[in-house]
């Protein structure tokens, strides 16, 4: 059985619609996640790069580029000043395997052509949605389903507090072997 019971995460929103913003960090920190909010892009950009300064002044043995202050980010797509397709751009510029997840009304396939030209995984959901698929998307629910499904032992996964791309690759990596199996 999938145990409810995660690691906190570090969560980054954007969202400029405020009541949403309170609903998505209320829901979050309720399931224990430490979330740090902005209403816009562009404060977004700055609280983003001011993190990632302050992980490198303080941290001896980093690898460059693979510093993430955040867990998860969750931007609005439409915002104030700077939209949520360009802070992905310049954070993934940055650091290629921040998780980023696009909170979008738009119809997905308006946004793929956008999203495309980031050349990196930007998860998508969709507008209007329950306040448990986000949370479920941010705690990978899904994805320790499918691993569940191989077979795996998730417990033992999630003792060695993975993060979200490692998660993910253990998972690709272990639907091919069951294929090759198959």
């Amino acid at each position: 059985m999938l145990h409810d019971t995660f690691n906190p995460l570090n969560i980054l929103i954007a969202e400029d619609e405020h009541d949403i913003l309170l609903l998505y960090k209320r829901a979050l920190e309720k399931n224990n996640h430490r979330v740090t909010i902005t209403n816009n892009g562009e404060d977004c950009l700055k609280y983003y790069h001011e993190e990632v300064q302050r992980l490198l002044s303080s941290t001896s043995n980093f690898i460059v580029g693979r510093v993430t202050p955040f867990d998860a980010m969750i931007l609005d797509y439409k915002m104030p000043r700077i939209n949520g397709i360009e802070v992905a751009r310049e954070i993934l510029a940055v650091n290629p395997h921040q998780r980023i997840i696009l909170a979008s009304a738009y119809i997905k396939e308006t946004l793929i052509d956008s999203i495309n030209q980031l050349n990196q995984i930007v998860e998508i959901i969709q507008k209007p949605f329950e306040i448990k698929v986000l949370i479920d998307t941010i705690e990978d629910k899904h994805t320790y389903s499918e691993l569940q499904k191989l077979n795996v032992d998730v417990d033992i996964i999630k003792a060695t507090k993975p993060d979200h791309e490692q998660i993910k690759d253990l998972l690709e990596r272990l639907r091919s072997i069951h294929e090759c199996k198959t």
